[in-house]
């Protein structure tokens, strides 16, 4: 698939998760570093936005472990929180 089509289909999932702390979490994730992500980088994204979203929110907080899949330096960026406007 298309990197552009891939990128555009990733942005629509990232921002239409079910609630508005998570769009907003996983949202903002993806608008800040999504453009520059590799192939790679892009399946992980896949990959994490298959998982619920307390899981994911969790895992990016602190208060679950994170499983060694998604234990990479993507994760360790979504958890440093830094994409995300906590006034809104």
């Amino acid at each position: 698939m298309e990197r552009d089509v891939r990128l555009k289909r990733l942005h629509f999932r990232s921002w239409h998760r079910g609630t508005r702390e998570a769009d907003n979490m996983i949202g903002g994730f993806f608008d800040k570093w999504g453009e520059t992500w590799s192939k790679e980088q892009i399946d992980w994204f896949e990959k994490l936005l298959e998982e619920e979203d307390v899981d994911i929110m969790a895992w990016a907080i602190g208060k679950q472990p994170v499983p060694d899949f998604f234990q990479t330096d993507q994760m360790l960026a979504m958890q440093k929180l830094d994409y995300f406007d906590f006034t809104k």
